[in-house]
């Protein structure tokens, strides 16, 4: 467990744009991205199912639900009121055409 918790507050610094090193990123125009490591630790609040970044957005996306959370200067807010209602994405065309007899 304590690897656990050892990746998330290292993920939280990176976001706060606190970590260690000359090249920390501080000052920089982009908005923070979220640390991968952090990502594999975070799970939907209400589906405890993994969740997708979408980097575009900057949201965390619960497909499943069709919901997507903020992710504010590289910080998740999963807030479940927080979250917005998206749309489904249509299915992938498998590249088979179905034939009608």
């Amino acid at each position: 467990m304590l690897g656990r918790a050892t990746a998330l507050r290292r993920g939280l610094q990176v976001a706060a744009g606190r970590t260690r090193g000359p090249d920390s990123g501080r000052g920089s125009a982009q908005p923070a991205g979220l640390d991968p490591a952090l990502l594999g630790l975070l799970v939907c609040p209400l589906s405890k199912r993994p969740l997708r970044y979408e980097e575009s957005s900057n949201e965390l996306i619960n497909e499943e639900l069709g919901i997507a959370y903020p992710v504010v200067d590289g910080i998740p807010n999963m807030i479940p009121q927080a979250a917005r209602k998206i749309e489904a994405e249509p299915p992938h065309p498998t590249g088979e055409e179905s034939t009608q007899s």
